[in-house]
């Protein structure tokens, strides 16, 4: 850590924290050297700094070797080699005014070169600051009007960050509850409380009016909370207010009717006056319960004001923000409080996780406008950002440890635009996770426990998979410091980067991986795994052959589920691989629970295939090796026969040992080169590999390619990839064309080849995530379940087997 005071310590006024700053400059303003583009909103109290930068990182990539004219019997299918590559990052950071001349300071000297000389600011301070930063900084102010910034920045958050929005429900488990990401997010009514009350009507992307507001605001209780308290901070001011009891001030209607008031609706705890008591009774009040009763006060008055707006424009969604709300539970449960009365529950009050960085982000996109920050899809970096309550100190210290009182968000430019599948029956009720660990604490004791004992093993495969680096062992070891700070931080706040899934945690370590340059500790077992696994294809496909057809079915489902077996994320198996290095495919096979399986469709399965054949299958394939080789392909192969064309949708990026579309192109040139089938699917686009859009052992359907990513040095709509191997046994050379299109993503694809199956492979894919989907089309979702935890929650033992063939709703 770096210590950034000239004299260690601040001078900071009496009713501060007398703390000195202390900045990790890997942790808080990270990648400076790199920095543009800077955008800055000044509030009362707190400053949010945003800036773009690119980051270079590694990533692993795989290449195919050239076999041309020698036997390739015992040589690697391909190479593995990491590579650096720079991508696209968004930093937003929040911190106390206080600090603002030393952050300034420490960006200047740190700064190396930036591409230009203005700097975007919005919020009540940027004129107080201005000459302070243009000094520093060297830039030049440019102001933006606070209320666009504040909607560009909403609009952002909201098409970005899934699970951004939550309902709050006070001694509620959980008491935030994370809302499922609409397709469209428009239109929506803000709420912005600062120190008074505005009231904005968001129609579309550039249309939005301010519909109405109130000078009874923030500023009202945190000004007549001074009077009446002496409590000059805000803060502070909410803390006593939490410990406060109002009815010992405010006028029930019990008190006036010695009751509730039936004929009218009212219940006897309801308020009839606020303050009332204090005029009637001669005592002294406390100043938490004046605080109290004052926050209800203004609370219900803004609450009856929303309420009134968003019936009047016919508005069900409401977000609340500003200085405000500022993610304190208090002002959130008397928000959601007064909401819930005023519309009898028929409209939630919304808030958001990142709301204190919505005017910094709308100031940063205005000044990013010439790179259309919207083309891209953006993807929140758990390794990078805080949890959903750091900012309140006093009511969550622990989150606070490493970083002092500054709080970040970043956010990873994904180079594609991400959509719903389109085969989806309803994109707006879908949730892709099976199972809210922020819900079950059962199941969050039991999932947070498992990653922490899994944590040795991923360190050391991390350290294995590069073995010509010196480092490698120091950073692995700061990549498993930062996992257990995550780690520790979702025990104490499950809610701190929104729902908290199976998914999530995966998602969050690989994201930590990846921060300390691990794109993908699994490589070399998958290399390993695809290579021993090839020479057996044309046996198992020979097998296949000599059976009847119905004996043929059962085989080939068997046969995937032996494949889906040898998955390296799973504890007992991994245990098995590296205890038994001659565990196979047939012992796979025999570990398999017999039928009836745990869920079992599988005669309702075989009476559709007597039908017609598809004309479309989507296939979203797990692991590497014999689960994609010696399960998937004999399957697609069955399907390409009965006429049925096949899209494989593999993993953008690398996670576990699940393979990557640049794995599977090099997989499917080799099986061709072994398969006629295989050959002519390939060649008559009946066969077509596409990217799924993630990076995860888990399955999103809400964020799949509409197009392609960018791939560089290549033009035009199409290309051909020229693709050379040896035929069996020859040493002549065959010559095909695989063609790519680089225009088209997953979500096109499926429309235009009008697929009418979806089958989807794997615990994560089909179990932790996708159980419970429901799709427009027929599905099968298959899977071994390998964690003896879970297949108990599901009734079942260890190798028990879901079998779950859909057919849509007529």
């Amino acid at each position: 850590t770096r210590q950034m005071a000239a004299s260690g310590q601040m001078k900071r006024s009496s009713h501060s924290m007398d703390k000195s700053i202390i900045l990790p400059p890997d942790e808080i303003f990270r990648n400076l050297e790199n920095a543009k583009r800077f955008a800055i909103d000044i509030g009362g109290s707190l400053t949010k700094l945003a800036y773009y930068s690119t980051v270079q990182h590694k990533v692993a990539k795989v290449r195919s070797f050239d076999h041309t004219g020698k036997e390739a019997v015992d040589e690697p299918l391909y190479e593995i080699s990491v590579q650096e590559e720079v991508t696209a990052r968004l930093h937003f950071i929040k911190f106390e005014n206080a600090y603002i001349e030393t952050c300034l300071d420490f960006i200047k000297d740190h700064l190396v070169n930036t591409e230009t000389k203005v700097i975007k600011a919005t919020g009540g301070g940027a004129y107080k600051f201005k000459d302070l930063i243009e000094k520093k900084l060297q830039l030049k102010v440019d102001k933006e009007d606070e209320m666009s910034c504040l909607i560009k920045g909403c609009n952002f958050v909201l098409k970005n960050i899934p699970h951004e929005a939550f309902v709050y429900v006070k001694h509620a488990d959980p008491e935030f509850r994370f809302q499922t990401t609409q397709p469209d997010i428009f239109p929506y009514l803000l709420v912005n409380i600062g120190s008074g009350v505005s009231i904005v009507k968001v129609e579309s992307e550039d249309k939005f009016e301010r519909i109405g507001g109130s000078s009874i605001g923030g500023g009202t209780f945190w000004g007549l909370g001074a009077l009446l308290t002496n409590t000059k901070r805000f803060d502070e001011l909410l803390q006593l207010a939490s410990r406060g009891q109002h009815a010992s001030v405010d006028m029930l209607v019990k008190d006036i009717y010695g009751g509730g008031y039936s004929c009218l609706g009212l219940t006897g705890d309801l308020i009839a006056s606020s303050f009332g008591k204090s005029a009637t009774e001669d005592r002294e009040f406390s100043k938490a319960d004046m605080a109290k009763s004052l926050l209800h006060m203004i609370s219900n008055d803004i609450g009856q004001l929303a309420c009134l707006y968003a019936k009047l424009h016919n508005l069900n969604r409401v977000y609340f923000g500003g200085f405000f709300i500022r993610g304190h539970p208090v002002t959130m449960h008397t928000i959601t409080y007064s909401i819930n009365f005023f519309t009898k529950g028929e409209v939630q009050a919304l808030f958001l996780r990142h709301e204190g960085y919505l005017g910094a982000i709308g100031a940063f996109l205005k000044g990013a406008e010439e790179d259309n920050p919207n083309q891209y899809s953006w993807g929140e970096n758990y390794a990078g950002s805080s949890g959903l309550m750091s900012v309140s100190p006093e009511l969550y210290p622990m989150q606070r440890t490493r970083s002092g009182t500054f709080d970040m968000l970043e956010m990873d430019r994904l180079d594609r635009q991400l959509v719903n599948l389109p085969l989806l029956l309803d994109p707006s009720s879908y949730i892709p996770d099976t199972v809210d660990l922020t819900e079950d604490a059962m199941a969050r004791e039991y999932w947070l426990s498992c990653f922490e004992e899994a944590l040795d093993g991923v360190v050391s495969r991390a350290v294995a998979s590069q073995p010509d680096l010196t480092d490698a062992k120091e950073r692995a070891e700061k990549f498993s410091q930062k996992y257990q700070h995550k780690l520790k931080t979702l025990r104490q706040q499950p809610f701190a980067y929104g729902s908290l899934t199976v998914r999530s945690l995966l998602d969050t370590r690989e994201h930590c991986l990846n921060e300390f340059n691990f794109p993908d500790p699994y490589s070399k077992i998958k290399q390993r795994e695809n290579d021993w696994a090839l020479k057996f294809f044309h046996k198992v496909v020979k097998s296949l052959e000599s059976l009847n057809w119905e004996e043929r079915q059962f085989s080939l489902v068997k046969g995937l589920l032996a494949g889906n077996v040898f998955d390296w994320g799973a504890k007992a198996v991994s245990d098995i691989l590296v205890t038994d290095p001659d565990f196979g495919f047939e012992e796979a096979k025999q570990q398999l629970q017999e039928r009836p399986w745990l869920i079992d469709t599988y005669n309702k399965w075989i009476e559709r295939l007597k039908g017609p054949p598809h004309k479309c299958a989507l296939f979203f394939v797990d692991n590497s090796g014999i689960d994609i080789i010696l399960g998937v392909f004999p399957l697609v192969r069955e399907l390409l026969c009965r006429g049925t064309e096949v899209i494989l949708a593999s993993n953008s990026g690398p996670a576990l040992n699940d393979v990557t579309y640049s794995e599977l192109q090099i997989l499917t040139e080799r099986i061709a080169a072994m398969d006629s089938v295989i050959q002519s699917g390939v060649q008559k686009e009946q066969l077509i590999l596409v990217q799924s859009g993630s990076s995860s052992p888990c399955l999103d359907l809400r964020y799949v390619p509409e197009q392609n990513m960018q791939i560089s040095n290549l033009s035009g709509h199409v290309c051909y990839v020229l693709l050379c191997y040896l035929s069996a046994g020859h040493k002549n050379k065959n010559v095909f064309f695989i063609k790519i299109r680089l225009d088209k993503g997953l979500a096109t694809v499926v429309r235009e080849r009008h697929t009418d199956l979806v089958i989807i492979e794997g615990m994560g894919r089909a179990i932790h995530t996708n159980f419970y989907a429901a799709l427009c089309c027929e599905s099968l979702k298959l899977a071994v379940i390998k964690n003896s935890w879970l297949a108990d929650r599901f009734g079942g033992k260890i190798f028990s087997v879901v079998f779950k063939y859909e057919q849509p709703c007529k």
